[in-house]
């Protein structure tokens, strides 16, 4: 630790224990913030990948939330627009201002070595998020995440058993995988996941393509993929937002949505299940099945910042802990790799406490869970 962040370090401690004190209250708390300096501030710039999906805003909140001056940091919040050029920039703008740590959601996986080393050469740590990066694991700190290719394969268990209840047969599964955006981290682990599953268990992919993970683009898409393979009976789509977009181009093709694939509907499943909308649309069989993709990455990166400021080594790789959504009551869970991974029965009422917790800020162990 440089003489900066101690420095840094003892002032947020002093702060901390004054707060801390007995008949300290709202109104002396107040005075210390207000007192905090910005030298005395640990410096966190964070580039985003975008605004792209519901996802992705709750993700830069959870963010914006947890680095605040009340809690001791400065944060410099860089929005990439899905472009991979706008964050090696930010990078490069953060090693300018000397701060002193870069939190990064990368847009893709690969290019990342050279402003990486850049940031290494200047003794800033880099924590990744969310989606991986193909560099060296000593270019980086630690990275924050989901286990995406686990959510493709937990997607297709439920898949699999939900055939398999219903007697539909696998050579009469006709799958449409509306993917992320191509070479992001998500996009890798869920297609293979669902690639994976396909060749397994004979299930037919008839086609696939980018939805850029929009709900714009997932209905293009949507719409193209439905006029050339008219066998398609289950759209993947590789977060919410596509599957919104894709319920729409599927009723606006003059088909319905719904699980009933042996009565001519068409299976509609996703990731990510953060938006009330789509949990909506699990209730209401538009979406048969939803895994989650938990999006509160803020306080687990600010808890590994903190054991580094007191000079402790965080693990390399921290997995989130995920849910599944479904309303269909014959899975209740399902299995990958020997370990049993429970399916929540979406009901009104557990759509109401999500959307509790989330307007109040109280997201309880989904910001904290790790496995």
């Amino acid at each position: 630790m440089n003489k900066k962040s101690i420095k840094r370090a003892f002032c947020m401690f002093l702060i901390m224990s004054l707060c801390c004190l007995a008949g300290c209250g709202a109104r002396q708390e107040a005075e210390a913030v207000s007192d905090i300096k910005e030298d005395d501030l640990i410096v966190v710039g964070f580039s985003q990948v975008g605004s792209e999906s519901y996802w992705r805003n709750v993700n830069s909140e959870s963010m914006r939330s947890v680095f605040t001056k009340e809690n001791g940091y400065k944060l410099i919040f860089e929005d990439a627009q899905q472009k991979q050029t706008n964050q090696i920039k930010a990078i490069r703008s953060f090693i300018q201002q000397e701060v002193d740590y870069i939190v990064v959601a990368p847009v893709t996986e690969a290019g990342w070595d050279t402003v990486l080393q850049e940031a290494r050469d200047e003794g800033i740590p880099v924590i990744i998020v969310d989606r991986m990066v193909d560099a060296s694991s000593d270019l980086f700190e630690c990275w924050v995440g989901s286990d995406f290719e686990l959510e493709g394969r937990k997607m297709c268990e439920w898949l699999r058993w939900f055939c398999v209840k219903n007697n539909i047969l696998a050579e009469d599964i006709y799958i449409a995988d509306v993917q992320g955006t191509i070479g992001a981290s998500a996009q890798i682990g869920r297609t293979k996941g669902l690639e994976a599953a396909a060749e397994k268990y004979g299930w037919n992919i008839v086609a696939q393509a980018d939805g850029e993970f929009t709900r714009a683009k997932g209905y293009e898409v949507t719409q193209q993929l439905l006029k050339r393979n008219p066998k398609i009976n289950v759209v993947y789509c590789e977060n919410d937002d596509e599957a919104f977009g894709a319920i729409k181009a599927i009723e606006d093709a003059g088909k319905r949505v719904g699980s009933n694939i042996k009565g001519g509907e068409i299976m509609v499943v996703s990731f990510d299940g953060v938006k009330p909308e789509a949990l909506q649309d699990v209730l209401d069989n538009s979406i048969s099945c939803i895994v989650e993709c938990n999006p509160f990455h803020g306080p687990r990166v600010e808890a590994i910042i903190r054991k580094l400021q007191n000079g402790e080594t965080p693990q390399k790789y921290e997995y989130v802990d995920e849910d599944m959504f479904s309303a269909h009551e014959e899975i209740e869970s399902v299995v990958v790799d020997s370990k049993q991974y429970p399916v929540t029965r979406i009901t009104q009422e557990v759509i109401d406490r999500r959307i509790m917790e989330f307007d109040s800020g109280d997201y309880g162990d989904q910001a904290e869970n790790v496995y």
